[in-house]
Formats: structure tokens, sequence, C-alpha cells
């Protein structure tokens, strides 16, 4: 479940919105410049608005009349950026293990459900650069989930990505949806990423909420919400 009040004004970002849901994937949907990244960054608490209040499953991270605000590191969410943001320098193992608790390691319970859910066992001995789009999406997601997160942000995770490799990560994270039961935040403005992995949409438009569905209705009317200013 999470609540979010936010106000936040600072060039052409203009942020007044507020929602609560209690869906497993929540989908910010909009099209470029709407405020989807400054909501979810916000919630990461990579941004600080000027007034807010963000509630993540009964904690609440930040609440600026009461002067809360929870430290990125405490919030433990995991969060996966457009680019990856991989470390080049290390392999695809430690990659995956940089976020992990040290208790689980490498050889952990963990550990071994991630990379067997994402395949990404013959992959653990490679570099980011010898890696594919796709492949390297795989790995951020699998690193963000070995943090332990309480919940997790997705941030166009398939933007950038040729039709191929799009199918194949958004394969595996429905496949992550089912097995993990992780709330998530998807942040998207391809309606077909909405239609495959969500439970309730948000659309936003020029930082303001133009409408809060369930997923069946916007799957009725997705031409009309895609198309939407």
């Amino acid at each position: 479940m999470i609540e979010l009040r936010l106000r936040h004004a600072s060039g052409e970002l203009d942020l007044d919105l507020q929602f609560r849901s209690e869906a497993r994937t929540l989908a910010l949907f909009g099209h470029s410049g709407a405020g989807k990244t400054s909501v979810l960054n916000a919630v990461a608490g990579l941004l600080e608005p000027q007034s807010g209040r963000i509630v993540l499953d009964g904690e609440v991270l930040l609440d600026t009349d009461a002067g809360v605000r929870v430290p990125v590191a405490r919030r433990r969410l995991g969060y996966v950026f457009q680019d990856g943001r991989l470390f080049p320098h290390l392999s695809v193992r430690h990659n995956l293990l940089y976020g992990a608790p040290p208790r689980d390691g490498a050889h952990g319970a963990e550990f071994a459900t991630v990379v067997d859910l994402l395949e990404l066992g013959p992959l653990l001995e490679r570099r980011p650069h010898n890696l594919s789009g796709g492949e390297r999406q795989r790995v951020a997601v699998g690193r963000a989930l070995l943090s332990q997160p309480r919940a997790l942000l997705l941030d166009e995770p398939l933007t950038g990505l040729h039709a191929e490799a799009r199918t194949q990560v958004l394969d595996y994270l429905r496949r992550l949806k089912q097995e993990l039961r992780v709330f998530t935040v998807l942040v998207t403005h391809h309606a077909d990423e909405v239609g495959a992995l969500a439970d309730e949409v948000v659309r936003l438009a020029g930082g303001r909420i133009v409408r809060q569905v369930p997923i069946a209705e916007f799957v009725a009317r997705r031409a009309a919400f895609a198309n939407a200013p």
C-alpha cells in the first residue's frame, strides 16, 4: 500500500498530486515530461519535494509538515534505472551481490532464486560491456531484488531495447511478479507494458493526475488513455 502527496516546483517541473493505492503493481503512465520519474525519485528519496507525505506499507518515509525524512539507504527500495547503471569494472556476479546483505552472499538461497528466475547463471562471470541491452537490464533488476527491498521501483525499464529484447525482459518481469510478489511501481509511457504488468494505473500529465483506474478499465479504454494529453 502506498499513500503519496507531493507539491514541488523547480524550473519546468511542477508537481501537485495526491493518490493512494493498494495495488501490488502500480503503473505511473504518461508522456515524457509528465512527472512520472520525479514521483519515483521522491519515493526513493532522490528528490526532496517542497511539500509532501509518502507512506509505504504503513511506514512514513516523508512528511514535510512533521519534519520526517527517512534517508535513502533506510527506505529499503530497489531502484532500476532506464540505463541499468551497472558497475562496469565488476562481473555480473559482483554487480548482483553489491546490494545484498552479507549474510546471504553468493551461496544464499535468495541469490540462487533470483539468478534462476532471471536466467543469469551463464552470465555470472561476464562484465557489463559483454552483455546485450536486455541482459544488462535483467542484471539490474536482479541487483535491485537482492537488496531485499520492500518495494521495487522501475523507471522505464524497457526503454532503448530492441523489440526482441523488450519482449524477453517483459516476460521476465511478468515471471517475477508471479513468483516474488514484490510491491512494484512501474514508470512507463508504453501502454503494452502497463497492460502486461500493472494492477492499477495512475495517468499523469503536466505533474497532475488525470485519472486513476484499475487495469481492466485501462485495457478496455487503452487508446483513450494512450492518446490523452
